[in-house]
């Protein structure tokens, strides 16, 4: 198993992203809808991993939803850093972590272009229980 961790700017917001997969594995997906553009982001995500977002206090993390408002984009509320998204369906939580938060992972292959506003919102849902992590947990830790 690989552990990799990230976290927002400021460290309000920590990613600890486990997989079987090596980080050489990876090929980071890039959305090309305008948010994700702007944000620089590109998701890796393993549907075999398990995901922790932890909040280093109450109210770090904020949550954007555009386009169809099927997924939830996760930002950190004080500096701004897009650490992921997610997706809540009937089954659990989905996400998918944006690589570009991650700490020390310098190994990721080259970005491939994704374009889900080309699907619709039942083509994107399928698309992302297929590949996203679906077991991920929201914590809050007190400073």
């Amino acid at each position: 198993m690989t552990m990799m961790h990230g976290s927002c700017h400021c460290g309000a917001l920590n990613i600890e992203f486990t997989t079987s997969k090596s980080t050489s594995e990876f090929q980071p997906r890039a959305c090309d809808c305008s948010f994700c553009r702007k944000h620089g982001a590109a998701y890796i995500s393993d549907p075999k991993g398990k995901l922790s977002i932890i909040q280093r206090n109450a109210g770090a993390l904020h949550e954007y939803r555009q386009g169809s408002n099927t997924a939830r984009f996760l930002l950190c509320k004080d500096c701004g850093v897009l650490v992921g998204v997610a997706l809540d369906h009937e089954s659990g939580t989905y996400a998918a972590v944006n690589a570009g938060c991650l700490d020390d992972v310098t190994e990721l292959g080259e970005s491939l272009s994704a374009s889900p506003q080309r699907l619709s919102p039942e083509e994107k849902v399928s698309r992302w229980l297929a590949l996203w992590v679906p077991d991920v947990v929201f914590t809050t830790v007190p400073q």
